[in-house]
């Protein structure tokens, strides 16, 4: 766990880094039942996976007693590693496929991670209501919005919003987003070279 130490270390108890040990293992056992992760990535679970869901975490700090929704959640990324990172903030996971579902439920389980639900469900039949939305790479931005703008909490908290971990060039996507937005390079806040091309989207709540 030395990336997240690197960047975590002093956020991080011993119980955190533990757990987050433990992820490794866990999925390279699921994966060899239900491939949810690229063979190649797994290899590299805590850089491509762990720490590129911890980006979250540096642009933005979640307050203690809020809800979060994890549209398109796969094997449980974002929502996993961000409900270890904050123990005191509700993580509710949603994907369309079954099968991914499972490993997050397997993984919770295994983790006796409290402070997360999931559902086999799609976003847009989730039924709750949240101060944060989160996704990774799951489709495009106007998509996304269309099937959650309807999610928030009336009396969310300051900074509520979206926040969606993205890749590549995304200036014809975001065209069509009247919303201000603010768009931030990874590399700001990590310097390994997977992050050269990740962004994360940040589209508050007005």
């Amino acid at each position: 766990m030395e990336l997240l130490k690197k960047y975590f270390g002093n956020e991080l108890s011993e119980e955190q880094l533990a757990n987050f040990k433990k992820l490794t293992p866990l999925y390279q056992e699921w994966n060899a039942k239900i491939n949810v992760i690229s063979r190649k990535d797994i290899e590299n679970l805590e850089e491509k996976h762990l720490l590129h869901s911890l980006a979250i975490a540096k642009h933005l700090s979640i307050p203690s007693g809020t809800h979060v929704l994890d549209i398109g959640t796969g094997g449980g990324f974002p929502g996993i590693p961000l409900a270890i990172f904050y123990p005191k903030v509700q993580f509710h996971l949603v994907d369309s496929i079954g099968k991914k579902i499972k490993v997050v439920e397997a993984v919770v389980n295994a983790l006796e991670i409290k402070n997360v639900s999931y559902a086999h469900q799609r976003a847009e039949k989730v039924k709750g209501k949240y101060d944060f939305i989160v996704s990774r790479a799951v489709a495009k931005t106007d998509k996304l919005l269309h099937w959650t703008h309807n999610k928030f909490k009336k009396k969310a908290v300051a900074d509520s919003g979206f926040l969606f971990l993205k890749g590549g060039d995304l200036e014809e996507e975001l065209s069509n987003i009247k919303t201000p937005y603010q768009l931030v390079d990874l590399h700001t806040y990590f310097e390994e070279s997977f992050f050269e091309t990740k962004k994360l989207l940040y589209i508050p709540y007005l």
